[in-house]
C-alpha cells in the first residue's frame, strides 16, 4: 500500500487547477489569488500626523507658538509652519508644509489665546512620512496567497475591489448504504443515521467549497450508477462515503470504471481511512472515502481537503503544533500512519482523547486535533514532543 504522501503526490500530479475569475473583494475571503496585487498609489499617500498634537518646527520646540490653523483628519493644510508658528492637527490629518514635528496635545500649554508652548523635554516627530509603507509599484500580495481578512484590507487599500481569483472546486456528496436512514428519522432494526453527509457538507462549507447533496443512495448497483454519473456532470469533484471496500455490496470501484475514470489507488497504509479511493477522467475526479464516520472526517482533512485545494493551485504546509505529552502512551500496532484524537491540557500539554476505532466519532467531540503516528512508532513517552494538527 502507498503512504499518505504519496497518495497526495499522485492525485496532485492528475489535478488540473480550476479557470480564474474576478470576485468582488469584500466576497474575497477563502479565494485563492490569481494574479500579484501590487500599490497604485503611495502609502501614506501624504505626511500625516500619527496623534493629536501640534505640528512645528523641530527648532522651535522651546519657544511660545502661535497657532496659524487647526487641520482635522481628512483636510488638507492651507498654512505654511514658519519661525513661531504650529497647526494644532488631529490623528491623520495631513502635516502642514514648513513642519517636521508633531508634539503630543498631552505635553502643550495653552498661555493665551491662539498661543501654546511644548512642556515636554524632548518628543519624536511623530509624523508617518509619505510612503513609509508602500510607494507606487510596491508588490503587496503575491499570486497563489489565501486570502484573508487582512488581506481584504490591503486590497481595499490599494484600490483592488476586483481581484482575480481561482475558482473553487464544486463538490457532490453521496452517502451510500441501505443501512442508513436520514438524521430525523429514528433508525429501525439494523439501520443506523447518516452522520457522513451532514458532516462532509459541512467540512466542504467551512472551507466555502459550493456543494450538492446527493442525500443516501441504498446498495443498487443501478442507482448508485445513476448518482455518480449525475454528481460527475455537475461538478467537478465527487466526494462518496461507503460502498468502496471488498464487501459483495461495494460497487463503487466498479461504477468509477465502468464510467470510463481511472483509478489510481484504493488503499492508504493510514488508520483510520486505509479504504480511500481516488480517481480522475479529464478534470473531473472521484474520492471515495470509507463508511466509517472517522474514517471519512480524517481522510476529508489530510487528502480530500488538500486535493480540492490544489485544483484551486494552492498549496500550504500544514500547521503542527509542537507540544509535550501529558502521560505515556503505548499502542498495540504499528504497521500503519495512525491519527489519533487529542486534547490540549491548561498546561499547553497533549492529552490522549479516548478512543475505540474508526466508528467512533463521539471521541472527536472532545478533540482539539489529532496527532499522527509513523509506521514502526508503538510509544510515546511523557514529555516528548508530538506534532498537533488542530481541526
Amino acid at each position: 500500500m502507498i503512504t499518505l504522501n504519496e497518495a497526495l503526490e499522485i492525485a496532485f500530479s492528475k489535478a488540473q487547477p480550476l479557470d480564474t475569475k474576478k470576485v468582488n473583494y469584500i466576497h474575497s475571503s477563502g479565494y485563492i489569488l490569481a494574479e500579484d496585487v501590487f500599490a497604485d498609489i503611495d502609502m501614506p499617500p501624504f505626511n500625516k500626523s500619527a496623534m493629536d498634537g501640534y505640528a512645528c518646527r523641530w527648532t522651535d520646540l522651546e519657544q511660545e507658538l502661535t497657532v496659524v490653523e487647526i487641520i482635522p483628519a481628512g483636510y488638507a493644510s492651507t498654512k505654511k509652519i514658519g519661525s513661531g508658528q504650529c497647526s494644532k492637527i488631529m490623528t491623520g490629518a495631513q502635516v502642514p508644509e514648513g513642519a517636521d514635528t508633531v508634539f503630543m496635545v498631552e505635553y502643550s500649554e495653552e498661555i493665551a489665546p491662539g498661543k501654546v508652548r511644548f512642556l515636554g523635554t524632548k518628543t519624536n516627530s511623530n509624523i508617518c512620512l509619505k510612503g513609509e509603507d508602500l510607494k507606487v509599484g510596491d508588490l503587496v500580495i503575491s499570486t497563489g496567497t489565501m486570502l484573508k481578512p487582512q488581506h481584504i484590507a490591503i486590497l481595499a487599500s490599494v484600490g483592488c475591489i476586483n481581484p482575480m481569483v481561482y475558482k473553487r472546486p464544486e463538490v457532490g456528496i453521496i452517502s451510500t448504504g441501505s443501512e442508513l436512514v436520514s438524521p430525523e428519522e429514528i433508525p429501525q432494526l439494523a439501520q443506523i443515521r447518516n452522520s457522513n453527509g451532514p458532516q462532509l457538507h459541512v467540512q466542504c462549507t467551512k472551507y466555502g467549497f459550493p456543494i450538492n447533496h446527493y442525500g443516501i443512495v441504498p446498495d443498487d448497483e443501478r442507482l448508485t450508477t445513476e448518482i455518480i454519473e449525475k454528481s460527475v456532470e455537475e461538478n467537478d469533484v465527487t466526494i462518496l462515503s461507503g460502498g468502496v471496500s471488498v464487501g459483495d455490496f461495494d460497487f463503487v470501484p466498479k461504477i468509477i470504471q465502468k464510467l470510463d475514470f481511472e483509478i489510481h489507488f484504493s488503499k492508504i497504509n493510514i488508520k483510520p481511512g486505509q479504504h480511500t479511493t481516488f480517481a480522475s477522467k479529464g478534470n473531473k475526479y472521484i474520492i471515495g472515502l470509507p463508511g466509517n464516520p472517522v474514517s471519512s472526517f480524517i481522510q476529508f482533512e489530510v487528502f480530500a481537503l488538500p486535493f480540492l485545494r490544489k485544483l484551486m493551485n494552492y498549496e500550504q504546509a500544514e500547521i503542527r503544533l509542537p507540544l509535550p505529552m501529558s502521560q505515556d502512551f503505548l499502542r498495540k500496532r504499528s504497521d500503519k500512519e495512525e491519527c489519533l484524537p487529542v486534547q490540549i491540557t491548561n498546561g499547553n500539554e497533549v492529552r490522549m482523547v479516548e478512543y475505540h476505532g474508526s466508528a467512533h466519532i463521539h471521541a472527536y467531540h472532545q478533540a482539539f486535533g489529532f496527532i499522527t503516528l509513523p509506521v514502526g512508532k508503538t510509544e510515546i513517552n511523557k514529555g516528548e514532543l508530538v506534532y498537533v494538527r488542530p481541526l
